[in-house]
Parts: C-alpha cells; sequence; structure tokens
C-alpha cells in the first residue's frame, strides 16, 4: 500500500445497514491506515453520563477557571467525551489541532488533525494552554490487515474527504448527515443492507 492508497485522515461513514450496533451511523476519522490494518476514533456518539470536567476531576487533572468552565481552554468542562470505538475504552485518546503538538506522544495525521495520547496535553488543556480544537475520546476503533478494505469492498462504509469544521465544528448528532451532504449522498437513498464492521 502506496501513502496514496492510504485512507488515513478521512472520515468513514457506517452505512444505515452496519450490524454491529455499536457502528450505528457512526463517522470514524481514520488517524491511520496501512498494510498492517487500520485505527480510527469514532467522533459522533457521546458517552453517556460523562463530560470533559467529570473526566478530568476521575484522572485528579486540576481545571483552571470556574467549575463551569475551562477558562481560556478551548474545552469547556461540560464538552462530550467520545466513545472513540471498542478497543482499549479505558484508553484516552486526544484529537486535536496541530499547534500543540507534543514529539514523544502525538502522531501527525493531517495539517489540521494531530492524535496524542498523553496525560500532558490533558494538563495543557485543563490549564487553558491546549490546541486551539480538541475532541476527547475514551477507546478506538482498530481493523487488522485487509478488514477495513474487505468492510469497504462489502459497502459497510463510506468515504468521506475531511475538514477542520466536520473535525471540530459539527455536532456530534449533525456529524453523520453533515458527512454525507459533503459527498453529495442523500440518506434517503441509502440501502440498509450493508457489510460487517
Amino acid at each position: 500500500m502506496t501513502d496514496a492508497d492510504s485512507l488515513s485522515g478521512t472520515l468513514l461513514i457506517a452505512m444505515p445497514g452496519m450490524p454491529d450496533q455499536r457502528f450505528s451511523h457512526a463517522v470514524v476519522f481514520l488517524c491511520a491506515h496501512s498494510e498492517e490494518g487500520a485505527m480510527g476514533l469514532i467522533l459522533n456518539k457521546p458517552v453517556p453520563d460523562l463530560n470533559f470536567g467529570a473526566l478530568l476531576k476521575t484522572l485528579d487533572v486540576p481545571m483552571q477557571g470556574a467549575h463551569s468552565g475551562l477558562g481560556d481552554a478551548p474545552a469547556q468542562a461540560n464538552d462530550p467525551v467520545y466513545y472513540g470505538g471498542p478497543v482499549e475504552t479505558s484508553r484516552g485518546f486526544v484529537l486535536h489541532t496541530p499547534d500543540v503538538f507534543l514529539t514523544d506522544s502525538s502522531l501527525s495525521v493531517t495539517e489540521f488533525a494531530s492524535l496524542s495520547t498523553s496525560m500532558d496535553i490533558l494538563a495543557q488543556v485543563a490549564r487553558g494552554q491546549g490546541p486551539a480544537e480538541v475532541r476527547l475520546a475514551l477507546g478506538y476503533s482498530g481493523w487488522g490487515a485487509g478488514q477495513l478494505e474487505d468492510e469497504l469492498r462489502a459497502g459497510g462504509w463510506l468515504t468521506c474527504p475531511t475538514d477542520p469544521g466536520l473535525l471540530y465544528g459539527t455536532m456530534p448528532e449533525r456529524l453523520w448527515s453533515g458527512a454525507l451532504d459533503k459527498i453529495g449522498v442523500d440518506p434517503r437513498l441509502l440501502s440498509s443492507k450493508s457489510g460487517r464492521a
């Protein structure tokens, strides 16, 4: 697989008939894709009863400013934490703009998206010194070698080029339809029969 064949930095849009309910109407941002497999984060499934402030409190990361917000931080205490996928659901992943990049724990995905797994990035966000845009997820979505390609051929996913507006500026309940709109697909015309996740 060449870099040109890689779908890293692309959105996957689950077809309506996705048999795995964890991926029903999911929009996944692919952070890595190679011959060895693929890894991404679901961006439109908030974890029930968990927000950014509560997660920071659980991790004992002090917040700057009032309890209702994080001061000058781009994320607010009541911002959602997303279910990134079924793999390693107790592990946190921070998708963010690359204006803050930790050399030892950040992966550059696109010119507007980096992925970090370090507690340092959370501490910076809590202090109001973090990246301009942030999406926090627990767990990730993973595919073994050839698995994602098989699911794409089976019609389980559509692909969509991403942009900062979709990645950071679209409400989770609008992301699935917004991504379909970006590629000119009317969701009412999609078949409910698709491949597996």
